[in-house]
């Protein structure tokens, strides 16, 4: 059983390192084919991207870890649902971070501060940040599912009980 938790939470860090990864090249490859910036206010400051990507992939990664490591390993299904939650809050949470930061590089407009938010909701970064987490999401549930199944490591045709 811990030996389980230990295996959900090690591919965890490693989907969520995957998530960071596709977020980044995707994010370089709509850079380019639209001749856009991914953050298009010249006064947000250079940290406000990476602060938005980094919380996008911390929230994550926590919840990976809670959704491999909290059922038993017998108990663990693939579902959906719980993969579009996890899109939908790192599509919100991608938006909110970068309203935080940028607030706080400039604290004498806090309204500044809801319009960079809410204008970030409607960009093609943020939802293509959610489309990802939703499926590195649903392939992490594939991957822990289809190990604690297996049970053991792969075995050659000719290495199997004919028992079986």
């Amino acid at each position: 059983m811990l030996d389980d938790r230990g295996y959900a939470a090690a591919v965890a860090v490693f989907a969520a390192f995957l998530y960071l990864a596709i977020v980044i090249a995707s994010f370089g490859l709509i850079s380019l084919a639209t001749d856009t910036d991914v953050i298009d206010d010249p006064d947000a400051g250079p940290l406000v991207g990476p602060v938005m990507i980094g919380s996008a992939t911390v929230l994550v990664l926590v919840f990976l870890i809670a959704l491999g490591t909290r059922p038993h390993a017998d108990r663990l299904r693939i579902s959906p649902l719980a993969a579009l939650g996890v899109g939908v809050g790192a599509y919100l949470v991608y938006a909110a971070a970068g309203g935080i930061a940028g607030g706080a590089g400039e604290p004498s407009q806090p309204l500044g501060a809801v319009v960079f938010a809410f204008g970030q909701l409607g960009s093609l970064y943020a939802i293509v940040a959610g489309i990802a987490a939703f499926v590195v999401t649903l392939l992490y549930q594939l991957v822990l599912v289809g190990r604690f199944r297996d049970r053991g490591r792969p075995r050659w045709p000719w290495e199997r009980d004919d028992d079986e």
